[in-house]
């Protein structure tokens, strides 16, 4: 079960010191006609629930709100600051794998187990507006552009795919041996795409041929997730590492990529 509410603190280890303390009557502490900002009366909102399992991705949409992808095999849109989850959208067969939202627009992007991809409407009651289907294995990366006309995919299956979002024809497809993605971003104003692999490479496609444009030295661990700066300068890609080990975050400036990195 996921809630979406706003956020909160909770430190299990104090909790017995804690309402300990709220019980004794502290008015003598206080000045008079001292009047309590947040009363222990106050109603708390309670939020609604978005899955039915796990929460698998999520993503911006709007200023207020997200869409998530989970176990459940559901795409929800819900208003974050709300709690409230306000669209379910029902179509894949397997869990979802990623999320991609056209930042300020209204349609978003759903990969899942099932090797296809969905694109959806906020406001569209018939389900999924378009399906994207060419991958052998479950789709693990996503990449839109800005003006939300072509849609980059990658599998596990070695391969990435650009698509026409419109007629959800597959435009051209490479294929990198042992190439197992794990995430793609869009570079802002460029014709390329970031793509961290399990092969613990990041690669730079051209997406207009899509070959490999640039590829940043091998890391230690399997890369899981990249993301580029909004003025498209800087780059920064993490891995999970292994046994607590290689547990980082790497920045590297896209103009100087090879001798300007920063470990976290």
């Amino acid at each position: 079960m996921v809630l979406l509410t706003n956020a909160f603190f909770f430190c299990p280890g104090n909790m017995g010191k804690f309402q300990s303390k709220v019980k004794r009557n502290s008015s003598k502490y206080r000045a008079d006609h001292h009047v309590d900002e947040h009363p222990l009366s106050q109603p708390i909102q309670q939020p609604t629930r978005a899955h039915n399992d796990a929460v698998t991705y999520i993503s911006a949409l709007k200023s207020d709100l997200c869409v998530s992808g989970g176990k459940d095999k559901a795409v929800v849109v819900s208003n974050w600051r709300t709690g409230t989850a306000l669209k379910r959208f029902v179509g894949h067969d397997r869990e979802i794998s990623k999320i991609t939202c056209v930042f300020g627009s209204n349609r978003f992007f759903s990969a899942s187990r099932d090797k296809t991809v969905l694109m959806w409407d906020l406001h569209c009651k018939a389900g999924s507006t378009q399906k994207f289907h060419g991958h052998h294995l479950i789709v693990t990366g996503l990449a839109v552009s800005p003006d939300c006309t072509q849609l980059l995919t990658g599998s596990r299956d070695n391969t990435l795919c650009k698509w026409d979002v419109e007629t959800g024809q597959c435009l051209l497809k490479a294929a990198v041996s042992r190439n197992l993605v794990t995430h793609l971003c869009w570079v802002p104003g460029e014709s390329c795409v970031v793509q961290t692999s399990e092969d613990k490479s990041v690669r730079v496609w051209d997406i207009r041929n899509l070959q490999v444009a640039q590829m940043f030295p091998m890391k230690q661990y399997i890369q899981m997730h990249c993301d580029v700066s909004e003025d498209g300068n800087y780059c920064m890609t993490s891995s999970n590492g292994f046994g607590g080990q290689g547990c980082e975050a790497t920045v590297r400036d896209q103009l100087m990529p090879f001798s300007n990195q920063i470990q976290i």
